[in-house]
């Protein structure tokens, strides 16, 4: 018997990333073009907001899964969040 493939939440998080950063770049461009109705426009609009807070939040928690592994004087490693310099 073969066994069903375990999920894994880090590979689906970074194609949900990566279709929602598609999908953005696909509204911008829409919205760039000059026969776009006013209606139209802000429901693309809208869209692009919300992709954009989704792909933010995304980034925001791959990051803080981030950490950087620093050797201590003892030669033992140990696991340090990581820093943006925007939080230094």
């Amino acid at each position: 018997m073969s066994q069903a493939p375990k999920p894994n939440p880090e590979k689906d998080a970074k194609v949900d990333f990566e279709r929602s950063l598609a999908r953005l770049e696909q509204v911008v461009k829409k919205l760039e073009s000059p026969e776009l109705s006013l209606d139209e426009a802000m429901k693309l609009f809208e869209e692009g907001v919300k992709l954009s807070r989704e792909c933010q939040k995304q980034l925001e928690e791959a990051e803080a899964r981030v950490e950087i592994l620093l050797k201590k004087a003892d030669g033992k490693f140990v696991a340090e969040p990581f820093e943006t310099e925007e939080q230094s």
